[in-house]
């Protein structure tokens, strides 16, 4: 009887982990990309589902934000950092999903007016948002990596 190879063998024999036993940080961030990915079809598609329904957009949005967050955990604990879930890992990544969102927020908040003097609305609307999103995306992937699921 034969059975076939398993993958998760076959990467560690091949000497594609790091000597502390994770992936390579390109094969992490990769996930973590894709992952972010689908987790954002989730919440987009609940927050339009839900006020299709008849909710207003802030019920509609922190309950999208939620089940969004929750396939980013299941999907990034299990594909991208190769972690069993746990109430404590969710709960770690819980609290860093709030600070993110308080730093993406504040973040934001503090650089518009500069850039809407600077460049306008609009512009401050796209350079602001991708500041915001891309300084909470990197903080949320280290602390994960480094910390969370190490």
């Amino acid at each position: 009887m034969t059975h076939a190879p398993d993958p998760a063998a076959s990467e560690a024999a091949s000497g594609s982990e790091t000597p502390d036993g994770q992936m390579p940080l390109a094969t992490q961030l990769t996930r973590f990309v894709l992952t972010g990915g689908v987790s954002a079809v989730v919440d987009y598609g609940l927050l339009v589902v839900g006020m299709a329904l008849g909710l207003a957009h802030a019920p509609a949005k922190a309950i999208s934000w939620v089940f969004g967050t929750l396939t980013a955990y299941a999907i990034n604990s299990r594909w991208t950092f190769n972690a069993g879930g746990s109430k404590g890992t969710l709960a770690a990544v819980v609290v860093l999903y709030l600070t993110t969102f308080v730093l993406q927020v504040g973040t934001f908040a503090l650089i518009f007016p500069v850039l809407e003097a600077w460049w306008g609305t609009a512009a401050a609307q796209i350079i602001g948002f991708v500041i915001a999103q891309g300084l909470a995306t990197t903080v949320n992937f280290i602390v994960q990596r480094a910390v969370i699921f190490r």
